[in-house]
């Protein structure tokens, strides 16, 4: 049986689904793993697994552009003959499932956090497209042999009202896991090269340090990050603020470098860039912050919470089914910098508070968010199709 695994970055692959296809491989299928060209592409072969490069821009809406990607994966996959195709993302999760459709491939899994560009953006653009994306969505998304995975239950609200998929057709499940025993609470022996030299550490004698892991977009909540900075700096607190994550230029919500760059002359934050080594990097801070405005179930307050941090994100769908306030984490108003900075400052004062959040989410990261489960449910969603049959 075979299996496509298709995404729109081959960094999605590597980091969000690495563990899922080797799982797939070990469960006796034949996985063949699809993105746009990249760096990682290499590495997921170096693991035995399969990876081709599709000429697909992610950033693109020229119609002849993405008629030509959908005419490629339609090729593609008369030529592969897949059981199933699994994509993810709203663009991957439409043209993948699309050309499937077309290529008479038996069935499909589709898993995407929201609605997208086109559904949440208010422009010119986004409006005039609705119409057409949401016409393919259906015709995508929704059918006897089709499965559609979301992350949180809003989102599975907001599927349901918009009459895109049958609720018989959805799954709920939270996130693509994480690797618990990886990350893993280690009190401080971390060995992160922050350039102070300071030993790490959670709530250790050197600087509280805060981190944001993320890409750097202004809807992940960078602007209302650096006002808190701006504010418990202002009251002459020693806290480091880090951002950990590169701009996305290809995304509109993206932050730019000079302004990002700006922020560090300021010495309102470090900025730490690409980060291969998160486990070590939750390892070297006290508290993990993503002041986002809605997710689907972001990854990296997970790991941060395995990782055994005290988490201060915002009330919102994705982040709230991380964090239940005051048990695992603390919650704060969405786009409320103010709220933002009261919270860590209740951390800088009470350490024990932090350790006692702390030890609560990675309880919970091993109850909920383990890889081991999520990987499970997505191959039990894979048996309920016709696929080998």
């Amino acid at each position: 049986m075979k299996i496509v695994l298709f995404a729109n970055t081959d960094w999605y692959l590597w980091n969000f689904r690495r563990s899922l296809a080797l799982a797939a491989r070990d469960a006796g299928y034949d996985v063949l793993l699809l993105s746009p060209p990249g760096e990682y592409g290499a590495k997921l072969r170096g693991l035995g697994l399969r990876w081709e490069a599709v000429p697909m821009d992610r950033r693109s809406l020229n119609p002849l552009r993405e008629a030509a990607v959908l005419a490629h994966l339609w090729r593609l996959f008369r030529h592969e003959r897949p059981d199933l195709v699994h994509g993810f993302t709203i663009k991957c999760a439409v043209y993948g499932s699309l050309a499937a459709r077309l290529a008479g491939v038996p069935a499909r899994v589709n898993a995407v956090t929201g609605m997208g560009y086109v559904f949440t953006s208010e422009d010119a653009k986004a409006r005039a497209l609705r119409p057409l994306v949401r016409t393919l969505m259906r015709a995508a998304l929704d059918g006897r042999d089709v499965r559609l995975i979301l992350q949180n239950p809003d989102d599975v609200a907001v599927f349901e009202r918009a009459r895109l998929v049958a609720p018989e057709h959805i799954r709920l499940i939270p996130g693509s896991g994480v690797d618990c025993a990886r990350f893993a609470p280690k009190r401080g022996q971390g060995d992160f090269p922050i350039e102070t030299g300071i030993p790490p550490g959670p709530f250790s004698a050197g600087p509280f340090r805060v981190l944001l892991p993320a890409r750097l977009l202004w809807d992940k909540g960078v602007a209302e990050f650096v006002e808190a900075a701006r504010q418990l700096h202002g009251e002459g607190r020693a806290i480091e603020f880090l951002l950990a994550g590169d701009p996305d230029p290809g995304n509109p919500a993206a932050v730019p470098e000079a302004t990002v760059r700006g922020w560090v002359e300021q010495g309102v934050v470090r900025w730490l860039g690409h980060v291969d080594d998160m486990p070590a990097l939750f390892d070297s801070v006290d508290v993990v912050a993503l002041p986002s405005y809605r997710e689907g179930l972001p990854k990296g307050l997970i790991e941060a919470g395995a990782s055994g941090k005290a988490l201060v994100t915002t009330d919102v769908p994705g982040c709230r089914e991380v964090v239940s306030d005051g048990v695992d984490g603390l919650l704060v108003p969405v786009r409320d910098a103010a709220a933002l900075a009261a919270a860590i400052a209740r951390l800088h004062d009470d350490p024990a508070l932090g350790r006692r959040l702390g030890d609560a989410a990675r309880e919970r990261a091993l109850a909920e968010f383990d890889e081991r489960i999520v990987i499970e449910r997505t191959l039990a969603v894979y048996r309920e199709l016709p696929i080998g049959r």
